[in-house]
């Protein structure tokens, strides 16, 4: 009996301090945030299942008003239920939830204070990933480099989690809605999940497309010029259907 009270003592005092390292929940999920988490969770699923993510090696997040929600540390996606919700205000204080957010946390929260991001993710995909060690900027293969701003640069090796990443990547960003870090990944923003996500996919296959033309013996890619990009950018800020984000 008193081994079983030693357990449930034990028990308790694990959840507590859990609970304070990752901050308790300070409020309830209002309606919009349980949406928004809904979705956040089926995109992270969906970088999973579309290869761009291994295990837990990326991170998504979704900006509801002045709130972050974003995945937290080192859980399966496929794990995520609604009482999961993960959220922090714009200075990095969790407001939602008990789980620790996403290491990765400070380049989130960079995006948002610094553009008119609603969405980020955050990825190891591995032919971008492959790119960000070989060149400085990934070379204008196509013109759907147009709908990223640009040529996509190539953000300098800092530890991850750390501000210094964080800094390095807004440099990359500037004029961009995405970039490669090196020896690490990628990272995009838009205004919907849906935007952001189509971006780091195009990014992927932009760079799987580079790796591909440039491994023939004896031949390089034709690469566009940086007019021929501006214009397709141009062209590309009209693309689909009104009232979608363009894809």
């Amino acid at each position: 009996m008193a081994e079983q009270r030693r357990d449930q003592r034990g028990g308790r005092d694990a959840r507590e301090s859990a609970g304070a390292v990752g901050e308790p929940r300070r409020r309830s999920v209002l309606p919009e945030e349980a949406r928004a988490w809904g979705a956040l969770v089926a995109t992270a699923r969906r970088t999973v299942s579309d290869g761009l993510v291994v295990g837990t090696s990326g991170n998504v997040s979704v900006r509801v008003g002045d709130t972050v929600l974003v995945t937290p540390s080192g859980v399966p996606y496929d794990r995520l239920a609604p009482a999961d919700t993960v959220g922090v205000d714009l200075d990095g204080r969790q407001v939602l939830g008990t789980l620790l957010p996403t290491s990765e946390l400070p380049m989130h929260l960079a995006v948002y204070r610094s553009t008119d991001a609603h969405a980020v993710v955050h990825t190891h995909a591995v032919h971008a990933t492959a790119v960000s060690t070989l060149v400085p900027e990934l070379p204008s293969v196509h013109y759907m480099s147009g709908a990223l701003g640009g040529p996509v640069r190539v953000a300098p090796y800092a530890t991850y989690g750390t501000e210094e990443l964080a800094e390095n990547m807004l440099h990359a960003l500037t004029d961009r809605s995405a970039c490669l870090l090196q020896n690490h990944g990628t990272i995009a923003y838009g205004n919907s999940l849906d935007q952001a996500f189509d971006r780091t996919a195009q990014l992927e296959w932009m760079c799987r497309l580079w790796l591909t033309a440039s491994s023939v013996p004896g031949l390089s890619p034709t690469l566009l010029t940086g007019e021929q990009v501006a214009e397709a950018g141009e062209r590309l800020r009209g693309y689909g259907q009104r009232g979608r984000a363009a894809g």
